[in-house]
């Protein structure tokens, strides 16, 4: 079973892996802000007027991204292990001296180089993700202050949990694109023919361990997010399943059924 720090989605759900988080990076097909407006959902559904859908899929996009930048500084304070992408910015940032929010924008923007030669193509969502994620988790950061009672520490790991699996719901469904990390994934899979599941599991075991070198925290949080950031996720992108968007395959989106957000697993 995988797990991401970036928000975003992908087709191993049937497989039951989990998918940035983290980060993620996370997220349906539509990389377009416009154009996909109007469009008939789900069997049943009538054309949405166009402003109102854009709005929609922009506050969820943004509260999506705002709550899971939040989820991932709580994760922190909660002292008990990370997600992959995390623990290996929480390495750099220690050999560095930059903040860890300041490190996941940069290595998400550095990530994003990576596209170019797999020919991924990034959204509005993509390129948010990248900004939005590490100021966010700063200001967490600054405002949530450390907890030594282990009793406090477990509930503030639960309620990180929880929030991420909220804000994926609802920066996915809004389908503005993959998280950077996502791409990467994706685009990997696309350039080797390798499963997904083996593409995102090389990865995330490089970052991880690569993380725990640096002095990157790994812990019981870290397989509580594992086993528990699926199933959550899958739960709240049906609650913030949009109807009205049209409905299309994704290289990100679980295949064995409808191509809707409800059947995907996250982020990077």
């Amino acid at each position: 079973m995988s797990v991401t720090g970036d928000p975003g989605t992908e087709e191993s759900v049937a497989e039951g892996s989990v998918a940035e988080g983290s980060e993620c990076e996370a997220a349906g097909a539509g990389g377009s802000v416009a154009g996909e407006a109007g469009e008939p959902g789900a069997e049943g559904a009538g054309p949405v007027a166009p402003g109102a859908l854009l709005a929609r899929r922009l506050i969820q996009l943004y509260a999506g991204l705002t709550l899971y930048g939040v989820s991932m500084g709580l994760m922190l304070r909660a002292g008990f292990g990370l997600e992959p992408w995390s623990v290996l910015n929480q390495g750099i940032s220690r050999h560095t001296g930059l903040t860890i929010g300041t490190v996941t924008i940069v290595s998400g923007a550095l990530i994003l180089l990576l596209w170019i030669p797999l020919r991924q193509r990034p959204g509005l969502g993509t390129v948010s993700n990248v900004v939005i994620l590490g100021l966010v988790m700063d200001g967490t950061l600054a405002l949530v202050p450390e907890l030594h009672a282990p009793a406090p520490r477990i509930a503030l790991l639960a309620f990180a949990v929880v929030l991420n699996g909220t804000a994926t719901g609802l920066y996915i469904s809004a389908r503005f694109g993959p998280g950077p990390r996502d791409g990467l994934m994706t685009g990997l899979h696309l350039r080797t023919g390798r499963p997904v599941r083996l593409v995102r599991t090389c990865i995330e075991v490089a970052v991880l361990a690569a993380g725990f070198a640096l002095g990157g925290s790994i812990g019981v949080g870290t397989v509580v997010y594992a086993l528990a950031i699926g199933p959550l996720a899958q739960f709240f992108l049906r609650c913030f399943a949009i109807k009205g968007l049209p409905e299309r395959p994704s290289p990100v989106v679980a295949r064995g059924g409808a191509a809707s957000p409800g059947r995907a697993i996250l982020p990077e």
